[in-house]
């Protein structure tokens, strides 16, 4: 993945504004998220998996940048923790990416 491609891709992220949607929920995200980094990972993921790590992080940033909006609950570091621990035990699959990448 050239340095680009991953600057293009980190724009195309900024303009979705995950965000700033605190009233969807989190298989709406999930939905609308996942056909555009399962393209990702599929395309760039062949040949430079490695590369991709940031890039699927930045994402999980957002998702949590996300949460700490729709949720004020969630802006404590240590319940932000437990509450996405959670949602991963529950539903592994729910996030593309999470498949590769399950920090942020």
């Amino acid at each position: 993945m050239s340095t680009e491609a991953r600057k293009a891709k980190g724009t195309r992220l900024r303009r979705m504004e995950l965000h700033r949607h605190t009233n969807l929920t989190l298989d709406d995200l999930a939905r609308r998220l996942n056909p555009v980094v399962r393209g990702w990972m599929q395309y760039y993921g062949r040949f430079y998996r490695s590369e991709m790590g940031p890039l699927l992080r930045r994402v999980s940033t957002y998702l949590m940048r996300w949460a700490m909006a729709k949720y004020r609950r969630l802006r404590a570091d240590k319940r932000f923790r437990r509450w996405w621990r959670g949602v991963q035990q529950r539903s592994p699959l729910l996030f593309a990416h999470w498949a590769w990448v399950r920090e942020y």
